[in-house]
């Protein structure tokens, strides 16, 4: 079996203001014990705002999505922009508020919200290409907008996000922590982590069982 390549997109670098690290680490993690190689890419792009993570007040600075989750890829990251579906087997999507400030507004617009360009293109080219899709935590969201075409995702036990899933095109299932939700149709695996009240085990178990089912879906 040839060893598998997956790209992965992170939201900049702390839960309240870019990519999940627990979530980040823990996908990077599941990849590799699945014998996967990956490439981390982000938008190179100034993130919404950053958050004190021990107050949670907004502070007065700005920083960049890719410079800030190359602190989560160890500088190996690459600009979204540059990824080529062609190179990959798969695209995973970890969560964190980044993904609905920085890859997407859905933190405030809800269903009226817009996607980013590179983002969407990504999605859209591997979509297309048939190969599966992988979404952790409120990255669903994004996959919902995107994709469409009632495909099944979960982020957890939220309604009012389940809600919101339904209206922007695709059907949303309830699942505990650790599970997953498999569309094999559109090819999209998901799983809620701290969309629930998770602690690191779940979450370390929920993106192996991701990853597993990406690879099965392969």
């Amino acid at each position: 079996m040839s060893v598998k390549k997956i790209a992965v997109i992170l939201s900049g670098c702390g839960v309240f203001d870019g990519a999940e690290i627990h979530e980040s680490v823990m996908s990077l993690y599941a990849l590799e014990l699945h014998g996967c190689t990956y490439q981390v890419f982000a938008p190179d792009m100034k993130q919404y705002h950053v958050v004190n993570h021990i107050s949670g007040d907004e502070m007065n600075e700005t920083r960049n999505v890719m410079v800030e989750a190359a602190r989560i890829a160890r500088g190996n990251i690459k600009s979204l922009d540059s990824y080529q579906v062609g190179d990959f087997d798969a695209l995973l999507l970890p969560g964190g508020f980044g993904a609905a400030k920085n890859l997407s507004t859905f933190a405030f617009e809800g269903v009226n919200c817009t996607i980013n360009t590179e983002v969407a293109s990504a999605i859209r080219s591997t979509h297309e290409a048939d190969k599966p899709i992988g979404a952790l935590c409120i990255a669903p969201v994004i996959l919902a907008k995107v994709i469409g075409n009632q495909v099944q995702l979960t982020i957890g036990q939220d309604e009012g996000t389940s809600d919101a899933i339904n209206q922007l095109g695709g059907r949303a299932v309830k699942t505990q922590a650790r599970e997953i939700t498999i569309d094999e149709a559109n090819k999209v695996v998901t799983n809620p982590c701290y969309m629930l009240d998770s602690n690191v085990i779940d979450i370390t178990e929920g993106a192996k069982n991701v990853v597993g089912a990406m690879l099965s879906l392969m």
